[in-house]
């Protein structure tokens, strides 16, 4: 478990606009897994093939190295990024 403590000179409450902050980061993850999402149905509706099985047969060296398979593994490697980065978020909690 991480811990992060904030200290602020000010006199006004850290923690609405901390967790305004989040929940706008949150919004915009959401946001960037939608899109990615729907890039990713381009690929697998132009090439017939989920992104779980091009990345299986991909990754056997089944498939040739192409610009747009480049392009769809980078969409996956981002959609893992982005999801890992908004449960992280999602789990935050405020100790007081």
């Amino acid at each position: 478990m991480a811990e992060l403590k904030l200290i602020s000179d000010r006199k006004r409450q850290l923690k609405p606009l901390v967790e305004a902050a989040l929940e706008n980061e949150l919004r915009l993850l959401e946001a960037g897994i939608k899109r990615t999402e729907q890039n990713m149905r381009v690929f697998e509706e132009k090439f017939r093939l989920n992104t779980r099985e091009f990345i299986a047969r991909y990754e056997k060296d089944e498939m040739e190295e192409t610009l747009d398979y480049a392009d769809w593994i980078g969409e996956h490697r981002m959609l893992e990024r982005l999801k890992e980065k908004a449960d992280t978020l999602r789990t935050i909690r405020f100790a007081n």
